[in-house]
């Protein structure tokens, strides 16, 4: 798995510490604080040779809908294409979410640094139900699949999770019959655990979704 660079963190939490010190830590390599929730850490941006990830903002809502309205991204997530009105309502959401205290959702942009051009987005989300642990999802347009950004978008999420919020695990569902995620995040590392009977309503009908997740020495076993 190749190595990527972090350039800024951002926030989980309550800490009893300065997140400052924190980052500075990690950065020159000095032994980690106790574990805890952290707070004041945006805004969030990850690179690695192809990709960026940055917050979101209110410029992305074109970006956003050509993602999000397109039938053949939505074919396999849990809603039907959105329009804008819709579009405008979730990064509006998004961007409110990333400055609140406690921070627990982290929706962030993918850029292709050869074009500089937004090309889908990535979400990361504390799981309420698990100590250190957080859900992730993603969504890229359709012009640059086949590419391999779907992986590296995944680990530089992955990435951020563990070394920057210090997750110990972090998973996500899909629909059994995307296998192109399947296959995305397979070679980020996530292993198939199993399946949610019925998990998800769309269209009247209620679908499983599989699972799929990582552990935080697993990452660091392939780094």
């Amino acid at each position: 798995m190749p190595r990527v660079a972090v350039a800024c963190v951002r926030d989980v939490a309550v800490v009893t510490r300065d997140p400052r010190a924190e980052i500075e830590a990690f950065a020159v390599g000095r032994p980690a604080l106790p574990v805890g929730r952290v707070r004041g850490m945006h805004p969030v941006t990850r690179s690695s040779a192809r990709l960026a990830l940055r917050e979101l903002v209110a410029a992305d809502v074109d970006a956003m809908l050509a993602v999000y309205g397109n039938s053949a991204v939505t074919e396999h997530l849990q809603f039907e294409p959105r329009d804008r009105a819709q579009a405008e309502q979730i990064m509006a959401r998004s961007i409110a979410a990333a400055t609140a205290s406690p921070r627990t959702e982290y929706a962030l942009a993918v850029i292709e640094q050869e074009t500089a051009e937004v090309i889908g987005s990535c979400r990361l989300a504390l799981d309420p139900h698990q100590q250190r642990g957080a859900t992730i999802g993603f969504a890229l347009h359709p012009r640059v699949w086949g590419r391999g950004y779907g992986v590296e978008a995944v680990r530089l999420l992955l990435a951020f999770g563990f070394d920057d919020l210090r997750l110990h695990r972090i998973w996500g569902a899909r629909s059994p019959l995307n296998e192109a995620s399947a296959r995305t995040m397979g070679a980020a590392g996530m292993v198939e655990e199993g399946t949610i009977r019925e998990h998800v309503l769309k269209a009247g009908k209620w679908r499983d979704s599989v699972v799929h997740a990582i552990l935080e020495r697993e990452f660091r076993s392939g780094l």
